[in-house]
């Protein structure tokens, strides 16, 4: 566990989960479905480019990786195509971080209103949330669907402010790319971050604690920024 200097001045109220790589295992998955439906539209995209994308909305993404629009006819292409393979070929194939439906009703049994903060499509994050054993985050929860524009913008962890019923000086987000740090911190919004998605320390500067996993993070609830002031 990594503290920065930052202060944190509450015990949260609300926790806003990201899903892919905080709590399932997913990013790698996520990377190949998005280079293979790339190749199949004749778009050279190397697994090490897209992998350090992933926590961007595909809106993202694509103009980052390729140069291609998502409302382009060749994006859409590509992006229903990614959509296909990855829930046919990879979601049935998919697993929890360990300990991650465990820390998503720790926190709600602490009191903490838990909120999934995710730019997955809809029908993917009820897949993604029945996985991590987390379903009780279906009916309190944010995809690509309820916001303009996808993370790094600020707009799902707004959305997700709402649905909590918090101000964002009230609440966490937890989260594993720097995708999640900079679309929080651009809602006022302090933020615990995870190293299972794949990312180093450096690349998740900004996020006043670093936990391993789940799991981790779980075993150390109690004198966590969540739960203490720091």
């Amino acid at each position: 566990m990594n503290h920065p200097a930052k202060a944190f001045p509450f015990p949260a109220k609300a926790v806003l989960f990201d899903i892919d790589g905080t709590l399932v295992d997913s990013n790698d998955a996520h990377a190949h479905a998005w280079v293979r439906a790339f190749s199949e539209a004749g778009v050279r995209a190397a697994f090490e480019a897209v992998r350090c994308a992933i926590g961007m909305g595909g809106d993202k993404l694509m103009p980052a990786v390729a140069g291609i629009e998502e409302e382009s006819a060749l994006g859409q292409r590509i992006s229903k195509r990614r959509q296909e393979m990855f829930k046919t070929e990879y979601l049935p194939h998919l697993e929890p971080f360990r300990d991650a439906g465990t820390l998503v009703r720790a926190c709600e049994s602490l009191g903490m209103k838990a909120v999934a903060a995710s730019s997955a499509k809809r029908d993917e994050l009820e897949a993604l949330l029945k996985i991590a054993d987390a379903s009780s985050l279906l009916g309190d929860s944010t995809s690509a669907d309820d916001a303009e524009e996808s993370k790094p913008d600020p707009d799902i962890v707004h959305a997700a402010l709402q649905k909590a019923g918090a101000d964002a000086r009230d609440a966490v987000m937890i989260g594993d790319t720097p995708y999640d740090i900079e679309a929080a911190t651009r809602a006022g919004v302090t933020v615990i971050a995870f190293r299972c998605g794949g990312w180093n320390d450096a690349s998740l500067r900004g996020a006043i604690a670093i936990y391993d996993g789940p799991w981790d993070l779980l075993a150390r609830l109690e004198s966590s920024p969540l739960t203490t002031n720091h």
